[in-house]
């Protein structure tokens, strides 16, 4: 049974998803379509590479993932962006080459990458390509096609915008890369970071709304009362702020209480023994 992922930004309103799906089914009857998401916000490959990059390694080997976010290729020379196959940790991505690969990897490189320039002699195929292209391109690979029979062996991949955080002295200075249906705010500020400063280096979390600073890492929701802020990290070990329980009350959840959106910045400010703000704080 092959295994085909869907991430888009199609949104559920329109056909779109279902003629995509219906296209799979079509070429591949024996598929099994598993949706990523769909709400990734218009052209916003750094959000679907987020998406992706926290859940394919629960994926068996073999299983293909077409993004179908800002796929519209572009032929216009330098600026051209073609529709790429990426072969990594045995799994395959199909997507236009507009940045997402190398959000996706970030500092990992892919096993094999491959670029579909004959589209330039199909032009009906940039007309909905997610449907027009990328699922006939996964359906050669269920198949068992050799891709380079179809596509030219690259080794370059663009990278669109990634916000990263930046660590200065006692201090992480980070951003909300993701705001999940809980209304919990994920950020690009990962548990290794925190650990360059030690494990029981006291900090505070800060962000817009400074009467709600935290300074206590919980290992689950639940280890504070509900409607309390808490702070974990999440399975994918990135820091995370939420409110227990708060998208089943009445304040809604983190983005809402504190009025956070995405890309608004979070900082963790340390504060080890014998440190300036240490010393001081003995003279509060």
């Amino acid at each position: 049974m092959q295994i085909v992922t869907l991430t888009s930004d199609n949104g559920l309103q329109d056909y779109y998803v279902a003629a995509i799906k219906g296209a799979i089914l079509n070429q591949m009857p024996k598929a099994s379509i598993i949706d990523i998401s769909h709400h990734i916000r218009p052209f916003d490959v750094a959000n679907a590479a987020f998406q992706l990059r926290c859940c394919f390694q629960d994926f068996p080997k073999g299983t293909i993932h077409i993004i179908g976010v800002d796929s519209e290729p572009i032929l216009n020379g330098e600026k051209s962006s073609y529709p790429t196959i990426m072969l990594f940790k045995e799994q395959y991505f199909i997507s236009n080459d507009n940045g997402f690969f190398g959000c996706f990897l970030d500092e990992e490189r892919p096993d094999e990458m491959y670029q579909y320039s004959n589209i330039v002699q199909f032009p009906e195929l940039i007309k909905f390509p997610t449907k027009n292209c990328f699922v006939p391109l996964a359906k050669r690979i269920a198949d068992g096609e050799s891709i380079s029979r179809f596509a030219t062996p690259t080794n370059a991949y663009k990278r669109a915008f990634m916000q990263k955080p930046v660590i200065e002295h006692l201090t992480i200075r980070g951003n909300v890369i993701h705001i999940d249906s809980f209304g919990n705010l994920i950020t690009n500020i990962t548990k290794a970071d925190f650990n360059r400063f030690g494990e029981k280096t006291p900090f505070t979390i800060k962000y817009l709304n400074k009467e709600y600073y935290i300074d206590e890492i919980h290992e689950t929701y639940n280890n504070v009362t509900m409607g309390e802020r808490v702070a974990v990290f999440n399975s994918s070990e990135l820091l995370e702020i939420a409110i227990n329980r708060g998208a089943n009350g009445s304040t809604g959840g983190a983005n809402k209480l504190f009025g956070m959106r995405q890309g608004d910045p979070v900082h963790v400010e340390f504060t080890p023994k014998g440190s300036k703000e240490d010393i001081e704080s003995l003279f509060a």
